[in-house]
């Protein structure tokens, strides 16, 4: 099993190689205010960062705390999740109503399962 302190280097590495383009540590560091030194050690997990730094980490890749800290392995939090499915429903889907109570109270989970529902339904409806 992956011991907690090495996870934050291995996310790290991960989010910084997901957001894609030329970010490479010395573009990270300079957006963080550190120097690349620091940041490297930070992916490395030669040095842990503080919790101001976790929580301007957690910022900057748009993910939780707990999950750079390996206590989640959702990047979002619930609620980011239900608002993204909500949001991706209401604009593919417009018709759909999501003022039912039964949608209100699904998790981001069960809301994915009817996203997919309606999109099969609607792709049935369109042959």
């Amino acid at each position: 099993m992956e011991k907690k302190n090495e996870i934050l280097g291995k996310r790290l590495k991960l989010l910084r190689n997901k957001k894609g383009g030329n970010n490479n540590q010395e573009d990270i560091a300079r957006d963080l205010g550190i120097s690349r030194a620091r940041y490297s050690h930070y992916e490395n997990n030669h040095v842990e960062p503080d919790i101001d730094m976790i929580k301007k980490l957690a910022k900057y890749y748009n993910v939780t705390t707990d999950y750079l800290l390996g206590y989640s392995d959702q990047p979002d939090s619930e609620e980011d999740a239900l608002d993204s499915i909500k949001r991706k429903i209401a604009t593919e889907f417009p018709e759909a109503d999501l003022m039912f109570e039964d949608l209100a109270n699904m998790t981001a989970e069960e809301l994915e399962e009817v996203y997919e529902f309606i999109k099969f339904k609607k792709s049935q409806g369109e042959k």
